[in-house]
């Protein structure tokens, strides 16, 4: 008798929309459980936010992490809303729970889906197929610095990047894993011409680490010319590796070229599993159509197709996928952002509804 394993999943809601598109992608997440006997879903709900912040003048409770040490993966929401300043928002939360939990792999797909739309001309739906590998805890986003003579006529600020050999390696040649694995070519993204010790730096470990991997076809290029071509020729680009930073940046132009932040999907993940994964709509919290029933729940949805193919069911994590395709190419129940008029909870049933169908039909391996 197989016996059943029960997932425990903390909920982070967050801010503006993230309750509304949580609820869509857990209303999925049940569903692919409920067709199966082998795996089921525990939600544990937290209140953290801005709204909490405002309450409380902080972002968790004080032993947040110890107590988030203890579940499986965490679903968060979005995080932001005015009153709380950004750096709050973002270190006292959301950054934290990345570098508390070494999640030092972001993972963002940047996939033109069938029936969504391009921004650009003369492109094919399939060629616009990028996975960013993104350094997620260190770089840029180190928190190291200084803030020397404030007020003062001689101030100064000092916003130092950090990149360590270990942190650099284990990136990079997890990228190399996936591109292997995949059998798609592996493009490192830097600054090395500018930034002439971290960049440098950078170029250096994936020179070395590339010669492993033979098998992979490497490209290497500055982040002012990837931009460029990701909206040019995006089929240049298959698995991208590159820093916590530029990773950040050109996930949200790929969003643009790829549907819109309304279908942009991460993870935030701990390859060895020591420490809960995390998975995201990586949009904002969009406090100006918060309550109003018109958020577009997609990104959440794929996130949890993620947070599927992270526990190994990866058949499900693609018919999660296949249906948000199917919805998109009916074009009837979208929500405002893609042209449609239908709400949250519309969107969310017609995704389910799919799901069924699909299940009683086999069309899927599970």
């Amino acid at each position: 008798m197989i016996s059943m394993k029960n997932y425990k999943i903390a909920v982070i809601a967050g801010d503006g929309i993230g309750p509304e598109v949580i609820d869509a992608g857990i209303k999925v997440l049940n569903k692919a459980a409920a067709h199966d006997s082998a795996f089921r879903f525990d939600f544990t709900y937290f209140p953290w936010g801005c709204e909490y912040y405002a309450r409380h003048g902080k972002m968790m409770d004080d032993n947040g992490i110890d107590v988030l040490r203890e579940f499986d993966a965490i679903y968060l929401g979005a995080v932001g809303f005015p009153g709380v300043p950004d750096h709050i928002s973002l270190w006292d939360l959301l950054l934290k729970i990345r570098k508390e939990f070494d999640q030092y792999v972001n993972i963002r797909p940047v996939q033109l889906l069938k029936g969504a739309k391009t921004s650009l001309i003369d492109v094919n739906r399939e060629d616009i197929n990028m996975l960013f590998i993104r350094e997620n805890s260190e770089g840029e986003y180190s928190g190291a610095g200084d803030w020397l003579f404030k007020g003062q006529q001689n101030e100064v600020v000092l916003q130092n990047s950090v990149f360590s050999r270990k942190g650099t390696e284990r990136i990079i040649r997890y990228a190399f894993e996936i591109a292997k694995r995949e059998g798609k070519s592996l493009t490192s993204i830097s600054k090395a011409n500018a930034l002439n010790y971290s960049m440098v730096f950078w170029d250096q470990i994936f020179e070395e680490i590339s010669a492993e991997y033979p098998e992979v076809e490497t490209y290497s290029y500055l982040v002012d010319a990837a931009a460029m071509l990701m909206v040019k020729d995006p089929k240049r680009f298959e698995v991208v590796v590159t820093s916590n930073l530029f990773g950040d940046i050109l996930t949200d132009l790929g969003a643009a070229i790829a549907g819109g932040i309304g279908l942009a999907a991460g993870a935030n993940i701990n390859p060895e599993r020591k420490y809960p994964s995390m998975f995201e709509p990586i949009h904002g919290s969009a406090p100006d159509i918060a309550g109003k029933g018109i958020a577009n729940p997609l990104a959440a949805i794929w996130s949890a197709s993620q947070m599927l193919d992270f526990f190994g069911y990866r058949d499900y994590g693609k018919h999660v996928l296949s249906a948000i395709e199917e919805l998109l190419i009916e074009d009837k129940i979208l929500t405002p952002d893609m042209g449609g008029t239908a709400t949250t909870g519309e969107v969310a049933d017609r995704i389910i509804d799919i799901i069924d169908t699909r299940m009683a039909a086999g069309k899927i391996n599970v």
